[in-house]
């Protein structure tokens, strides 16, 4: 068994076995590489680094150097079963646009975002008065990915504005611990929040 960091794992358990997946950027094949092995996926991968893909490549993962916001177009409807984007859609130029690409080419989007609205953030925010840092959001203002900050109830909100359903909403810790709460609550406590999505 290959070991997987905890909120990666909480994505593969989403994912039917032997199923077409596309991982956009999927930063070093750590995640389709398992999908790959445990769960006999036919997967592919877009990563914007060309260290991520030549990590992947070593791997003997199928990945080409792209990016959310200008290469999903190139992909025709319907091609993937699940189409994964973790922790990326905060860092792309276009989320609504990439959100609805994933949902046209993906018959399952598999979604995970960094919780701004988590309690520890808006305290470090209140009581600092500078943009926070913490375990889960470990980079400053200025050297962090990071461009739209997205709350769990944001995404819930555009999902909902897109007419997507949430077949699957599991909030949990930067540890992978699962949170067995609804959105609002979430909200408040949850490091991350992983979504799974339909049309």
């Amino acid at each position: 068994m290959t070991d997987l960091r905890p909120d990666l794992k909480l994505i593969a358990d989403l994912v039917e076995d032997g199923s077409r997946v596309l991982d956009v950027g999927c930063d070093d094949g750590a995640l389709l590489d398992y999908l790959v092995r445990e769960k006999n996926v036919d997967g592919r991968g877009i990563e914007i680094s060309q260290q991520g893909v030549n990590d992947c490549v070593a791997k003997g993962l199928f990945v080409i150097q792209g990016d959310a916001d200008n290469d999903l177009a190139e992909y025709p409807d319907q091609s993937f079963d699940y189409v994964i984007l973790s922790k990326t859609l905060q860092a792309v130029h276009r989320p609504q646009l990439v959100l609805s690409e994933l949902l046209r080419i993906g018959r399952h989007a598999v979604v995970t975002i960094p919780n701004f609205g988590q309690w520890k953030v808006r305290m470090s925010l209140a009581m600092r008065g500078r943009m926070p840092v913490t375990k889960a959001l470990d980079k400053t203002w200025y050297n962090t990915d990071n461009i739209h900050f997205c709350t769990i109830l944001d995404l819930f909100d555009l999902v909902e504005a897109e007419g997507f359903k949430v077949r699957e909403f599991v909030p949990h810790r930067r540890d992978g611990t699962r949170l067995n709460m609804g959105r609002t609550r979430a909200n408040w406590h949850a490091d991350q929040g992983l979504f799974l999505l339909e049309r």
